[in-house]
Formats: structure tokens, sequence, C-alpha cells
């Protein structure tokens, strides 16, 4: 499935199916969260997070891909994603675009 940021696929005729999406909230345990506030004195990457959060992408994007295939897609366009803190720890990570098809 190809996926763009673009709202239009250059030199194809596309036919909008409509809006798909895929979503997660994901979080990491007690010990990681903790070694991560205790990272704030010292500053740097807080490594389990950007994890989490490359995870939290990937399910997202795979949900939202599979939403696209059940509607017979053949490729997403104007992909985003978009993020929001759920609790302490606990981040939502949405992915979303427009299904469409190849005009053959």
């Amino acid at each position: 499935m190809l996926l763009v940021t673009t709202e239009f696929l250059a030199g194809v005729d596309i036919e909008m199916l409509g809006l798909v999406k895929g979503s997660t909230i994901q979080t990491v345990n007690f010990v990681k969260d903790f070694g991560a506030s205790l990272k704030t004195i010292v500053g740097g990457e807080l490594k389990h997070y950007t994890q989490m959060m490359d995870e939290a992408r990937r399910i997202a994007t795979d949900r939202m891909i599979i939403e696209a295939s059940a509607m017979g897609a053949d490729a997403i366009v104007g992909v985003r994603f978009a993020t929001s803190a759920v609790m302490q720890s606990a981040a939502e990570i949405m992915a979303y675009g427009t299904a469409v098809r190849y005009r053959r």
C-alpha cells in the first residue's frame, strides 16, 4: 500500500474512497517511567519513550492500512499523524488519511 503525505499522486488519476484511520494508546512500564523521571535531572533522550512512540506509530499505521485495504484502496493520500496525552506516561497516536483507488 502506497502512503503519501501529499493530497494527490503525480500523474495518476485517483478515485477517493474516504477517510481511514488507525490508533493506539501506548505506555511504558513503571520501572522505565521512573527511570525516565530521573533522566530529566541530567537531560538527554528518553529512549524508552522514543521506542514506545515508534512502536505506536507502526501499530496505528498498520491499522490504517488494514482499514484502507478493506475498502479496496490502492493508496492512502494526505497521511498525517496526531498524538495526545491520555494520562501521565500514556500517549495516543492516530494515523489518518484518505483511501484512494487508481482509476484504470
